[in-house]
């Protein structure tokens, strides 16, 4: 293990959970692939959709081709569950591709962590729903403060 560590740590308590959850979702609204792989181990094992990737360099080349097609890319998390070193989320984020077309996509993730704080297992199933522009209800980050949820 390496000497990073990223608090807080396992075991999660609610608040330590929902801390995680908001700071992933503040991390991935920057759209920035390398800023986001840092919340993982240097092993990290993921599964989003049908793709499995492994280690950071994995995760940023695809964090990379994932916002160079999903454009204004905005997210939402909310916390499902917890337990020992496990988070469960809901999310839902909002984007639109080269053609203009706008996508609500749906899903949950599962996540698990080390021991210093950094995720070292991600599991993602999401589904995809065209919509059009008057039908977004995500327009950029979470403000500041704002403790609401977007109905998931």
């Amino acid at each position: 293990m390496s000497d990073e560590s990223r608090p807080p740590f396992p075991p999660f308590d609610e608040a330590g959970a929902w801390k995680k959850v908001l700071a992933a979702e503040a991390a991935w609204n920057t759209r920035d692939p390398q800023k986001v792989a840092l919340a993982y181990t240097p092993d990290t094992v993921w599964r989003n959709r049908d793709t499995w990737l492994s280690g950071r360099d994995e995760v940023i080349a695809f964090l990379t081709a994932k916002w160079e097609r999903e454009l204004d890319y905005a997210l939402r998390k909310s916390l499902w569950a917890y337990q020992g070193d496990r988070i469960a989320v809901r999310f839902q984020y909002e984007c639109r591709d080269a053609s203009g077309q706008w996508w609500r996509s749906y899903g949950n993730e599962n996540w698990e962590f080390a021991d210093n704080g950094l995720m070292r297992r991600r599991e993602a199933s999401i589904d995809d729903v065209a919509i059009s522009e008057s039908e977004r209800r995500i327009h950029g980050p979470r403000a500041e403060g704002d403790g609401s949820d977007i109905p998931i």
